[in-house]
């Protein structure tokens, strides 16, 4: 609605300038005219003459200097309308993709409770069962599942033998571990991951150290 706005707002601001240049043109050229039927009728002498020549030229002079002010003052305004409307055309680009990733995120994050109770079904699995046909197919839908988020952006964030960042992990544990380092990440609880350059979810770990 307000793109409708500016556009019809641009268009009249667009025929007031072609009204006023129309109309420059058409008073520029009557007195010409008219200066020649009155030459060749009264023919003036030659004093009388100047004068109405410098007469003529300041009174057209000084319509002319009215005439380019409105056409500037309309020019200016048909600037600004443009800008605006450009402004306009960004902003709601910026919007639209803000809304898009706003909604991308939002199914993500909904869609991690069911990667969570895939990989704790398959965890699960005996050691025997896990060429049988269930457990081959909850595989192979894990892996098309997980396939489809790599395609929208999104990636798990790296937790066991790295260090802590706190924009990335959730520490819920702690331990001392001489065969760990110092500050690293000895166990992931939960599986964290990124959408893009945002954390949609912080590893859920166990620090060391």
């Amino acid at each position: 609605m307000a793109e409708q706005n500016l556009n019809e707002e641009l268009d009249e601001t667009l025929e007031q300038t072609e009204e006023v240049a129309e109309e420059a043109t058409t008073e520029e050229e009557v007195p010409e005219v008219e200066a020649v039927e009155e030459d060749e009728a009264e023919a003036p002498g030659d004093g009388e003459a100047e004068k109405a020549e410098k007469k003529s030229f300041f009174k057209k002079k000084e319509k002319k200097d009215k005439r380019d002010t409105q056409i500037e003052e309309l020019t200016d305004r048909v600037k600004r309308q443009m800008a605006e409307f450009d402004n306009y055309r960004k902003r709601t680009e910026r919007e639209k993709a803000a809304m898009f990733d706003l909604g991308s995120r939002n199914v993500i994050e909904k869609m991690l409770p069911v990667v969570d109770n895939f990989e704790r079904g398959l965890a699960s699995i005996p050691e025997a069962d896990k060429e049988s046909p269930v457990a081959t197919g909850m595989e192979m839908i894990y892996k098309q599942l997980m396939t489809t988020l790599a395609d929208l952006g999104v990636k798990p964030i790296e937790a066991v033998g790295q260090p802590f960042d706190p924009n990335f992990h959730n520490a819920v544990m702690h331990i001392d571990d001489d065969s760990f380092g110092e500050n690293v990440v000895a166990e992931e609880f939960q599986k964290g991951y990124m959408h893009h350059d945002s954390v949609i979810r912080c590893s859920m770990v166990k620090v060391a150290n």
